[in-house]
């Protein structure tokens, strides 16, 4: 089980949305710490990769269950 400090259900949202509230997460946390991100959009897995390549931020894990992806990142 991977440790996080906040959660985000983003489940029933589409782009941009998912990829905005983990923006606004990042923010008010600390580096080091570790989001979890619920998302059903099927094109989230792109959108956070791009994202965690031009922030520096890591995606540490994605693991997909049914209709949800679920993503652990780690703030830079």
């Amino acid at each position: 089980m991977i440790e996080f400090s906040l959660e985000i259900d983003a489940a029933g949202l589409m782009c941009p949305l998912p990829l905005l509230r983990l923006k606004k997460a990042l923010t008010s946390l600390e580096s080091g710490h570790v989001v979890k991100v619920i998302a059903t959009d099927p094109a989230a897995h792109l959108d956070f990769g791009v994202f965690a390549n031009q922030s520096g931020h890591q995606i540490i894990d994605v693991t997909k269950h049914e209709d949800r992806q679920i993503f652990f990142i780690k703030k830079k």
